[in-house]
């Protein structure tokens, strides 16, 4: 992991005690920035199609300026009116700032995976926010 301080972070698509980056970078002192992106598939409930979009999505950790990666699917926890488990595969992003995060989006590996796993989601749901 990186130099930033870790906190506990329990989410949506973060499993219980996985450890997150602090508000703002050591380094720089600005606010990090959370990329959560919820994918559901064209056709639910298809392992391949799960698999190929996991694997896609692990396969972006490669792109160096990504501080945090975590891949996760719906966890079975307590039926609430406020939890929304209807995705089938959640990823959670950390980048030291919203540029990193804006060069994420045309970087080369990131074109790629959209093409070759695009097909497989009929529906994806993004949330940007900055540490505070």
């Amino acid at each position: 992991m990186s130099s930033f301080d870790r906190r506990v972070l329990i989410s949506g698509g973060l499993a219980a005690g996985a450890a997150l980056a602090t508000p703002a970078s050591a380094a720089t002192g600005a606010p990090i920035v959370l990329h959560q992106v919820f994918f559901w598939l064209k056709t639910p409930g298809a392992k391949a199609d799960r698999d190929k979009l996991i694997a896609g999505l692990k396969a972006l950790k490669a792109i160096d300026f990504i501080q945090q990666l975590h891949v996760g699917v719906p966890a079975s926890t307590e039926k609430r009116d406020v939890i929304d488990n209807s995705y089938d595969v959640s990823e959670l992003m950390v980048f030291k700032s919203v540029e990193d995060q804006d060069r994420y989006q045309t970087h080369p590996l990131h074109q790629k995976f959209v093409a070759d796993c695009g097909h497989l989601w009929s529906k994806v749901v993004v949330y940007d926010s900055l540490a505070v």
